[in-house]
């Protein structure tokens, strides 16, 4: 769907260093999967992998890359979120660098401009993280 950095860039307000979505790779009205290829410049870095701020952030931002792509393809201005509380949240291991981890968010319920999110993170086979999250959407 998404190609490029670039692209990607167009959708959430983060920019590098601090960029953890790479792609989005599937989006429809309920479930979005982003694709990220851990680097070694990442901020989050500890040790050769990328440590618990990088994971849930990379939740947040698939969160954030789909409201932004949705925004955009409404031909509407993209809207800035911020997480409000994070819950559940379970690590069960980390991604190493240059490895690929996929993200899947699935919209549990939006009340205005609060969304309600479940998301987990895999690597290959693995279920590395999950959690949900309330994000609180800014109106412009």
């Amino acid at each position: 769907m998404i190609t490029s950095n670039q692209n990607i860039l167009s959708f959430i307000p983060q920019r590098p260093p601090f960029v953890m979505v790479d792609e989005i790779i599937h989006s429809d009205e309920t479930c979005t999967r982003s694709k990220f290829m851990v680097k070694a410049d990442n901020i989050f870095i500890e040790g050769g992998y990328l440590k618990e701020p990088g994971l849930v952030e990379n939740i947040a931002q698939t969160s954030a890359a789909r409201a932004g792509y949705n925004a955009q393809t409404e031909n509407q201005p993209v809207r800035v979120g911020y997480i409000g509380a994070i819950r559940n949240l379970t690590i069960t291991g980390f991604p190493k660098i240059y490895d690929e981890i996929i993200t899947e968010i699935t919209i549990e319920n939006q009340i205005f401009d609060v969304l309600l999110i479940s998301g987990k993170v895999s690597c290959g086979d693995r279920i590395l993280a999950r959690c949900d999250m309330k994000i609180f959407i800014q109106n412009q």
